[in-house]
């Protein structure tokens, strides 16, 4: 199979061929048509995450080894089946790939929630994923029907959709009039403007640091929106919101986002934490029981959440977001577009 892959950390992706993979037990091998350029790409590929004043993470530490083809938003259509999955799927069935794959022993595996085992083996990050022109799904269970829905929209529920409505679920039920801020207005934030009104939310106020994103975001249904900027960002949250607010979700969690959404928080508030930028968080401690604050992270979604969100999605009540389609071989200069903060929505590589 051919892959554009990361060969060398920070280097550009190189397109080689691979051995294709032979499904065994509850396997299925896909031919890839679609596949998300995420954020968390760009970690994967420089590969190292910033932990402040604790230095870096380094991805080979986590258990990433190269060559490596990304992608975890990924679309495809069933080639071949191993001896378990038969009677599961057919050859000729498009389906999106859930790609947070645990140990598939463990209870939390055993519950459909692989994302939160220890044994951590995502498509696209510990083995091959979407940036190539075949995937090994792990289990025939990982593979969801989203007829109705375009496939490239779809792609994105894999991770961008099922991260914001894993991370919304943290902080409903609240009451539909009660603003939820959202910090980061790429994939993920545009996702979860689309969510958050699918569910019925009326009040949804977007930070960024770009009025072109801004726009986006109110063009997807933001009531409200804040230039997030050096200084004052916390006061204009709050004047946006008439007041502190109940709950913020921070897709880019950096230091200085995790700080002035830590500060528009109310009494009883939470903050829920997606993004992987990077830095940290000194926090006054006294506060947190004062103001009885919970802050909380929370890692993509699970199976169970993307079955939810396609579901969702097929009742025609999730708006899509923007798309832009290219070929595999544009794969190196979309993920150089991204980290300029070149692309609104999401780009998606396709097959042809």
């Amino acid at each position: 199979m051919r892959a554009w892959a990361v060969v060398e950390h920070g280097k550009p992706l190189q397109e080689i061929e691979l051995p294709t993979p032979e499904p065994t037990g509850d396997q299925v091998l896909l031919e890839v048509t679609h596949a998300g350029v995420c954020h968390s790409d760009l970690h994967i590929w420089e590969g190292v995450y910033d932990m402040g004043s604790r230095g870096q993470l380094r991805m080979a530490d986590r258990g990433m080894t190269l060559p490596l083809a990304m992608g975890h938003e990924i679309v495809g259509r069933v080639l071949r089946c191993g001896p378990g999955a038969v009677g599961h799927v057919q050859p000729g069935d498009h389906r999106v790939v859930f790609p947070w794959v645990g140990c598939g022993h463990c209870a939390r595996c055993l519950a459909d929630e692989e994302n939160m085992c220890s044994a951590n083996r995502s498509l696209g990050v510990y083995q091959n994923g979407g940036y190539a022109t075949h995937v090994l799904a792990a289990h025939w269970k990982h593979l969801v029907a989203f007829d109705g829905i375009d496939p490239g929209l779809a792609a994105t529920y894999a991770c961008s959709g099922i991260t914001v409505y894993s991370a919304i679920n943290k902080l409903l039920p609240l009451p539909a009039d009660e603003p939820i801020v959202l910090v980061g207005a790429g994939g993920l934030g545009l996702n979860a403007v689309a969510v958050l009104k699918a569910l019925g939310h009326k009040r949804i106020c977007m930070v960024d640091v770009a009025e072109d994103k801004l726009a986006a975001a109110r063009a997807q249904g933001a009531t409200d929106t804040v230039l997030a900027t050096d200084q004052g960002t916390t006061q204009r949250i709050i004047d946006a919101c008439g007041g502190p607010v109940a709950g913020v979700i921070d897709l880019v969690n950096g230091t200085q986002t995790a700080r002035f959404a830590f500060d528009a928080l109310r009494k009883g508030g939470k903050l829920i934490q997606v993004g992987l930028f990077g830095g940290e968080m000194v926090v006054p401690l006294p506060l947190m029981p004062i103001r009885a604050l919970t802050i909380q992270g929370s890692y993509v979604g699970n199976l169970k959440e993307l079955r939810a969100l396609v579901g969702l999605a097929q009742k025609g009540g999730l708006p899509a977001i923007p798309l832009s389609l290219e070929p595999f071989a544009n794969a190196d200069s979309a993920l150089n577009r991204l980290k300029q903060g070149q692309v609104t929505g999401r780009v998606i590589l396709t097959a042809g």
